[in-house]
């Protein structure tokens, strides 16, 4: 069974980006993965104190629920993580979850000594985006955030779905044609990883 992580950004229920991601969980769902979904707003997480108390084991020493949503990170083989774009970055829900991931850095690089740049990449993520404006480089923090925590999930970014222009909670609902991508995009990355599995 091709096991996918689902994670909502968004500080809005039901908001532009919580839509595109149902859509593509349903995607996948109906292709016939297995799909967890974590909404981060409604998580008791801390910000990263760093304390550093991860260096022994890896594994954060805050206990909230960012360690439930750890053992999920690490046993998914796939992922899909959407954000709205805040300030040209990522939300501040989303933010605190990769400052948390330091802890899966320190494991990575610290503890088991994987060399930079060194990659056994056989899980595959999406990302999902939106913003108000319509900024060439809207969406420019946001990928290269995204693919710094990739690299430490060793997930390859297998692809973006970015979309400006929307703001308002339903936006999204005036582009059919975004839902339905995003849909295709949820099936599409069930048989990618089942080729894999």
């Amino acid at each position: 069974m091709v096991r996918i992580l689902a994670i909502y950004g968004s500080p809005r229920h039901k908001g532009n980006t919580a839509l595109l991601l149902k859509k593509a969980v349903q995607g996948a769902i109906e292709a016939g993965a297995e799909v967890e979904e974590v909404v981060l707003r409604d998580l008791n997480m801390s910000p990263c104190l760093e304390n550093y108390g991860c260096k022994e084991t890896g594994r954060c020493v805050i206990q909230d629920d960012f360690q439930k949503v750890y053992d999920q990170l690490i046993a998914c083989q796939g992922l899909m993580l959407a954000s709205p774009v805040f300030f040209y970055a990522v939300s501040a829900h989303t933010k605190i979850l990769m400052d948390r991931c330091q802890s899966l850095w320190v494991k990575r690089y610290w503890l088991e000594k994987t060399p930079i740049g060194k990659h056994n990449t056989l899980r595959k993520g999406l990302l999902i985006s939106v913003g108000a404006t319509k900024g060439k480089k809207l969406f420019d923090g946001t990928l290269l955030s995204i693919r710094y925590l990739f690299d430490i999930l060793d997930v390859e970014l297998w692809r973006s779905l970015l979309y400006r222009s929307l703001d308002l909670k339903g936006d999204v609902l005036e582009h059919p044609e975004y839902l339905d991508e995003a849909y295709r995009a949820g099936k599409e990355l069930f048989q990618a990883l089942k080729k894999i599995d």
